[in-house]
C-alpha cells in the first residue's frame, strides 16, 4: 500500500496536474458544456412528446402538437455543434487574457463557412447534422485554431486600436477585424480547396480522422472500462476525472446519444444502435458521481446507525446522503476523504467498472432498454434518471437500482475496514486522553 501510495503522489498526481489545468482540454469541457443547458431543454420536450401512454401520444398528434414538440427537440439538440464552436473558442481565448466573445464569434462564423450549403426552392440553408453532433469534431479542431490564431494576432498588436475615448464594445469589435478576415479567409480557403478537390467536406473528414480512433475507445465496453480506470486514478489524487476524460470522450458519447435520439424520433419501436452514450455514462455508469459513491454513502449511512459506530462516520452520514443521492460527492471525496486514501481505491475503480459492465450487458441483452438520447440534468436521482432516459422504460429504473446494491455490496467490505481503523483510533485517542485527565487531577 505504501508503495502504492508513493508510486500515486510521485509519478501519477503530477501528470493529473498538467491535464487538469491543460487550457485545451479545459476549452472543449466548457465549449462542450455551453450547449448542455439546449441538450436538457431539447430533451423535456422529448419526453413529453414521446410519453410511453398511447392516449396521450395519439392526442398529441391529433391536435398537431407532436410535430411542434419534435421540432423544439431539433432546435435545441440540433445546435450543440454551432454552439461548442463558440463556446471552445471563448474559453481558449479567456483563458490567454483575450477578448473571448470576439474570437467566440469569429469561430462560429468559421464553422459556418466550412459546413456546406443545402439549396432548394425556398433558398440556400444548412443541414442541420452538422450543426448538432456531426459537427462537434470540426467545432472542437476549428475552435481551438481560431482561437490560437485570434490570441497571436492579439498579443502581438496586429489589430486596429480605437481611442481610448470610444465605447469599450466597439473598440473590441474593431480590434478583431484584423484577425478575424484572416481566420475567415484560412477556413474559406480550406474549404475551396477540398471542395475543387472533390475530397469531401472537412466534417465528414474529421469523423474519419478523429471519430475512428476515439470510438474505438469511447464506442466499446473494454474502452470504456479504461476510460473509467482512467477517470479514478485522476480523482483519486484529487484532480477533478471528468474534466480530464469527457473533455476527450464526450464528442462520442454525444454522438452516440443523437443517433439514438434521431432514430426513436423517427420510430420509437426502433432497435437503438448505440449503449454507450452519455447519459448511460453519467446516469447508469457514475451514480453518485465519481467511483459511483452513491453506494458508499449508502454503507456510511447505514453503519452510522449503530450504536457503536464511530464518530467519523456518525459526523459523515448527512453531509454525504443527501448531496450523494443528487450524485454530487464532494463532501465524500474530501470529507472522508476518498482522494489519496488507499484504503478505498479498490471499490473506487471497481464499483463503476461492474455498473459498466452490468448495464452493458443488460442494454446489449436486450433485457433493459438502451438510452434514446434523452439527456436529464447531472443532479437527477437514480431511479428516476433511469426511467426517463431509457424513453420512460421502468427497466432502466430497475437496472439503476441493481447497480446501486451491488456499489453497496462492493463498498461494504472496504469500509468496514475503515469504519475499525476509525475506531482503533478513537480507542487511541480516548486512552490519551484519560492519561491527561490522570495527569492534570
Amino acid at each position: 500500500m505504501k508503495k502504492l501510495n508513493e508510486f500515486l503522489e510521485e509519478k501519477m498526481l503530477p501528470i493529473a496536474a498538467k491535464l487538469g489545468a491543460n487550457k485545451v482540454l479545459i476549452s472543449i469541457r466548457d465549449g462542450i458544456t455551453l450547449s448542455m443547458p439546449l441538450i436538457i431543454i431539447g430533451s423535456l420536450f422529448m419526453i413529453i412528446a414521446s410519453f410511453p401512454v398511447k392516449a396521450w401520444t395519439d392526442w398529441l398528434t391529433a391536435v398537431g402538437i407532436d410535430a411542434y414538440l419534435w421540432k423544439g427537440v431539433d432546435s435545441s439538440f440540433g445546435l450543440m455543434g454551432l454552439v461548442a464552436s463558440f463556446g471552445i473558442a471563448n474559453s481558449l481565448a479567456r483563458q490567454n487574457k483575450v477578448d473571448g466573445v470576439s474570437a467566440g464569434i469569429i469561430a462560429l462564423s468559421s464553422f459556418i463557412v466550412v459546413t456546406p450549403f443545402v439549396s432548394g426552392e425556398t433558398g440556400t440553408g444548412i443541414p442541420v447534422g452538422y450543426m448538432g453532433s456531426k459537427g462537434l469534431f470540426v467545432a472542437m479542431i476549428l475552435g481551438i485554431i481560431s482561437a490560437l490564431i485570434f490570441i497571436w494576432f492579439i498579443k502581438r498588436d496586429i489589430q486596429i486600436k480605437l481611442p481610448d475615448s470610444v465605447p469599450p464594445a466597439v473598440a473590441r469589435s474593431f480590434s478583431a477585424l484584423i484577425p478575424g478576415a484572416a481566420i475567415i479567409t484560412l477556413w474559406l480557403v480550406v474549404f475551396a480547396v477540398l471542395d475543387k478537390m472533390n475530397i469531401g467536406n472537412i466534417h465528414d473528414i474529421m469523423m474519419i480522422v478523429l471519430g475512428g480512433p476515439l470510438g474505438l475507445l469511447g464506442n466499446n465496453i473494454f474502452g470504456t472500462i479504461i476510460a473509467i480506470l482512467l477517470n479514478s486514478l485522476f480523482w483519486f489524487v484529487g484532480i477533478h476525472g471528468g474534466n480530464v476524460v469527457n473533455s476527450i470522450l464526450q464528442p462520442i458519447w454525444l454522438m452516440n446519444s443523437d443517433a439514438n435520439r434521431l432514430l426513436f424520433q423517427a420510430d420509437s419501436a426502433a432497435h437503438l444502435p448505440n449503449i454507450i452514450t452519455l447519459p448511460f455514462i453519467d446516469n447508469f455508469v457514475y451514480m453518485g458521481g465519481g467511483g459511483a459513491t452513491i453506494g458508499l454513502v449508502i454503507v456510511i449511512a447505514i453503519i452510522a446507525r449503530r450504536k457503536n459506530a464511530s464518530k467519523m462516520t456518525k459526523a459523515m452520514a448527512p453531509l454525504t446522503l443527501t448531496p450523494g443521492i443528487f450524485n454530487i460527492n464532494e463532501p465524500a471525496m474530501f470529507g472522508l476523504p476518498i482522494v489519496m486514501n488507499v484504503s478505498l481505491i479498490i471499490p473506487f475503480i471497481l464499483a463503476p467498472v461492474a455498473n459498466a459492465v452490468i448495464s452493458y450487458v443488460a442494454m446489449a441483452s436486450g433485457l433493459v432498454a438502451r438510452t434514446t438520447g434523452i439527456t436529464v440534468s447531472w443532479t437527477m436521482p437514480p431511479i428516476l434518471s433511469g426511467f426517463l432516459t431509457t424513453g420512460n422504460h421502468i427497466s432502466g429504473a430497475v437496472l439503476q437500482l441493481v447497480c446501486i446494491l451491488v456499489d453497496v455490496a462492493i463498498y461494504w467490505f472496504f469500509y468496514k475496514a475503515v469504519e475499525k481503523q476509525n475506531l482503533a483510533l478513537e480507542a487511541v485517542e480516548a486512552v490519551e486522553a484519560n492519561e491527561v485527565n490522570n495527569i492534570m487531577s
